[in-house]
């Protein structure tokens, strides 16, 4: 079993020598494979924070549909963020590439999106999850009421919540996003187009990739007006 778990580490090891140092092909040291061991004990420690997440937005989603016939949440998803990614934002932040350093200064290597029908439904969701007393808010960055200059629309949010291990209690910071289906289309199709590629054709478009944003955003607030007049003859919310 040790051995199996150590082959294991050695494999994870190759793979990520790019964050921890090391020249490909090189023996891995035990001071690297002690890093490694760190690295992923954190990111066990990220991906129970998410189930922590998740199964608190789906028993929320559960109950509200069976008060109201219809579901707040559509899609519910997560990630961990990559190796080269973690270690991409800490150079770009001139932040050592250490396991302190990821649980320090990133709070986003932990995310899960949230996907709702209706522009309401964000507000309503982030609401009854933000009561909850175990869940604590670091940050809240509206960029539905204050879109992104490309047009990107979304409500994000950092929040700490407890996770408990053999060891004891610990707070891990999750980044959760929530959009509408439509606000989801529209941000999915843009980074396939644009992602990692910033070439003079992909420039030229940036503004009709807006004028798309837009109109989809349109469409939204249209499809909320038409819910809520249906849901005032119907007398519900």
């Amino acid at each position: 079993m040790e051995n199996e778990k150590k082959n294991k580490l050695n494999e994870r090891a190759e793979v990520l020598k790019d964050f921890f140092g090391g020249n490909e092909g090189e023996e891995i040291s035990a001071e690297l494979l002690h890093r490694l061991f760190q690295f992923e004990e954190l990111m066990i420690k990220y991906r129970s924070a998410i189930r922590e997440v998740t199964t608190k937005l789906e028993i929320l989603n559960d109950e509200l549909s069976a008060f109201t016939e219809r579901n707040p949440i559509e899609s519910i998803q997560s990630r961990i963020k990559r190796p080269y990614s973690i270690a991409g934002k800490l150079r770009k932040q001139n932040y050592p590439l250490t396991v302190e350093s990821i649980s320090e200064h990133l709070n986003d290597v932990a995310g899960v999106r949230v996907v709702c029908p209706f522009i309401d439904d964000i507000y309503d969701v982030a609401d009854m999850l933000l009561k909850q007393d175990d869940v604590r808010l670091i940050a809240r960055k509206d960029y539905i009421q204050n879109p992104k200059e490309n047009g990107y629309r979304s409500l994000h949010l950092i929040i700490e919540t407890p996770v408990y291990f053999s060891t004891g209690k610990e707070l891990i910071r999750v980044e959760i996003q929530i959009r509408t289906v439509a606000m989801d289309f529209w941000a999915s199709l843009e980074h396939q187009i644009r992602y990692k590629n910033n070439s003079p054709e992909v420039r030229e478009i940036a503004g009709e990739l807006k004028e798309c944003a837009d109109t989809i955003a349109q469409t939204d607030v249209k499809m909320q007006q038409l819910r809520l007049r249906i849901a005032s003859k119907d007398g519900k919310k």
